[in-house]
């Protein structure tokens, strides 16, 4: 399985260890009816340790949620971004904030205009982060009741918009019935075998509620995330979808210039995680590097195909899979490329971060048609290896683990790790995988990026490659460090993944684009 939230494994959605998921991640579409008019749509996607939910209405600001779920189905941590109403898909929020939980006390952090003003309210211990027309609260209390063994269940929420704390309180209708009452206000809804809503009502207001699971939740339309070409852009974007050998159809977009004849073309790969094509990442305000990539790239006639990974957006497939088995999905969408009469078969490259930096070497070995893969802070130790480091890393730099608790923390995440490891064909493959042998086998032009502060894969790493691949003999390789980036190659001096959310630009700059286009307009050229 790709794990959604492991540890910060290569592309972290969780700003602290965590333990590896252990089941699939969840995706659905919340929407609020009345009569036939759509009020509201919640999409959600859930893993075991994190939720991310983001709201959207006529009209309204869209905001983007971040919840860290803990083992007790507590929520000790959130972030939210509010956006403007006709905000494109990478714009920068308006205001973002982030709260913490300690007993009584909720911690917050609000940063609107290039200023942050830390806050700190008094709440009742136990308390749930709400949002108004967000729901991942109250699965958390049905969750909580069902672990107990209880009927019915009060707990404070502090409410987002507001800083008040309310009393909520869930009763266990039946077996896969619930009813939720926060002051006046009342909510009934059916509730899964997890306890996730699959349907319901707010009898006052006469709303319905709607949910759509799965893959079919991408093609809600109304909410749905943007991958359209931006305003006056020179290039053109076509929603796509490609067969797979396993049975299943990856759904993408394809960016291309407008040129008569065949144009040269990327296929983007993502990190670790159910990733969407754009590879957005909800903390760090949201980043989105493949769209930016895409977008460069169309603006120097290099068209690009970005794909929702397996199981996450509107693709479909198990995510039960490998490293090896995500890697015969690229094949199939570099396939479907070569079958296009718009595309130059000769000159295909890939573009992979993280665990995409690992994924396309394999590729490569076994395809020496490619025209050649760019590798952004891709690994060159084992899974175990990296995993190690990352532990370590961010226990030594989580504040709120005390000196004395830190070995300890550590060894018990390892042992989550070994243990996890029995059920995810991803996270076993992982951990014994060495890429260098891969490597050494790649004869395509070679571009390695790296970020000189990156604490996830580090610059060591880069430079191990680098003299892999020369040591092997293939001569066509240039890497290059970015001062002062990070690993999702954002400015930042720092690094530290625990502190990403701190981060106020989401944008990738143009030296690190720019790198990028120019390394990949001059390979192109070179193979006509």
């Amino acid at each position: 399985m790709k794990l959604a939230a492991m540890l910060a494994v290569l592309l972290p959605l969780a700003p602290r260890p965590t333990p590896a998921q252990t089941t699939a991640p969840r995706q659905a579409v919340i929407l609020l009816l009345k009569g036939t008019d759509t009020l509201l749509v919640e999409r959600v996607q859930r893993t075991a340790t994190g939720a991310t939910g983001v709201i959207v209405g006529n009209g309204m600001p869209r905001i983007s949620l971040r919840y860290t779920i803990a083992p007790d189905q507590s929520i000790p941590a959130a972030e939210f971004d509010v956006f403007g109403p006709a905000a494109a898909a990478d714009a920068a929020p308006m205001q973002s904030g982030a709260i913490t939980f300690r007993g009584d006390s909720a911690h917050l952090e609000i940063r609107a205009g290039g200023v942050t003003r830390p806050l700190h309210l008094a709440t009742r211990a136990g308390a749930l982060p709400l949002m108004n027309n967000d729901f991942i609260a109250m699965e958390q209390m049905v969750r909580t009741a069902r672990a107990r063994g209880v009927r019915s269940l009060t707990r404070p929420l502090f409410a987002l918009a507001g800083a008040a704390t309310l009393d909520g309180t869930i009763e266990l209708v039946g077996a896969d019935s619930v009813r939720l009452r926060i002051g006046p206000s009342v909510i009934e809804a059916a509730v899964d075998a997890a306890g996730n809503i699959s349907g319901g009502r707010i009898p006052a207001q006469e709303v319905r509620i709607i949910v759509v699971t799965g893959a079919e939740a991408a093609r809600v339309p109304y909410g749905r995330p943007d991958y359209s070409a931006p305003a006056g852009a020179p290039y053109t974007a076509e929603e796509v979808s490609v067969k797979t050998p396993a049975g299943h159809t990856l759904a993408g977009t394809l960016t291309r210039p407008p040129s008569a004849g065949r144009v040269p073309a990327v296929v983007t790969i993502t990190g670790s995680g159910m990733q969407d094509r754009d590879e957005y990442i909800p903390f760090a305000g949201g980043v989105r590097p493949f769209r930016q990539i895409a977008d460069t790239l169309g603006r120097r006639g290099i068209a690009v195909l970005r794909l929702d990974d397996r199981g996450a957006g509107g693709s479909g497939g198990d995510v039960n899979g490998t490293s090896a088995d995500f890697a015969d999905d690229i094949r199939a969408a570099v396939a479907y490329l070569r079958g296009r009469a718009d595309i130059d078969p000769a000159r295909i490259a890939l573009v992979g971060h993280s665990e995409g930096g690992m994924i396309a070497p394999m590729i490569a070995a076994s395809d020496p048609r490619l025209a050649a893969i760019v590798l952004m802070a891709g690994p060159a130790f084992s899974g175990r290896e990296i995993i190690d480091y990352q532990t370590a890393n961010l226990v030594r730099g989580d504040t709120t683990i005390p000196a004395g608790a830190k070995d300890s923390a550590l060894r018990a995440t390892r042992a989550q790790v070994d243990s996890s490891a029995a059920g995810s064909p991803w996270l076993r493959y992982f951990l014994t995988y060495d890429p260098l042998p891969t490597a050494r086998r790649v004869r395509q032009p070679v571009l390695i990026l790296q970020g000189a502060t990156d604490q996830q894969v580090r610059p060591v790493e880069a430079e191990r490659l680098e003299a892999t691949l020369r040591g092997a003999g293939n001569a066509r390789v240039t890497r290059v460090t970015f001062p002062d980036r990070n690993h999702l190659f954002l400015r930042d001096p720092d690094g530290f993944p625990g502190r990403y959310a701190r981060l106020t630009n989401p944008r990738i700059d143009g030296e690190v684009l720019g790198t990028l286009a120019d390394w990949l307009s001059t390979t192109f050229t070179s193979v006509r």
